[in-house]
């Protein structure tokens, strides 16, 4: 999955201090996660996070020039209480509702073995 733009991504996971995870908490519960859906490659779901939570988030997840959520690394998006199976990578946020973050992964993708 080398097709996402380093530049839209911290140059590295940014952990979230207890104190920022804490402010989030009561969001979690509102995460919406939608069916998958697929083209010949990827399966595809979204996940729509409540607004109010945009402004729970450290300000360095953020892409100052768009004001939209950066491409999380997994460790990110799942300190930020979003939960799926393995796999699966946020590739684009929904300008117009930036409040929708895009994942995919391969079809068939099977995570590796222990």
């Amino acid at each position: 999955m080398g097709d996402i733009e380093a530049s839209r991504r911290n140059k590295k996971p940014r952990p979230l201090h207890d104190s920022e995870r804490s402010r989030l908490d009561e969001f979690i519960d509102s995460i919406g996660y939608s069916a998958r859906y697929s083209d010949s490659e990827y399966e595809y779901r979204h996940v729509q996070l409540p607004k109010a939570m945009l402004k729970a988030i450290p300000r360095d997840y953020f892409d100052e020039q768009k004001g939209t959520l950066k491409l999380l690394w997994e460790e990110e998006w799942r300190a930020l209480g979003i939960t799926q199976s393995l796999g699966w990578e946020h590739y684009e946020v929904h300008e117009p509702e930036p409040h929708i973050l895009l994942f995919k992964r391969p079809i068939g993708y099977q995570p590796p073995a222990q």
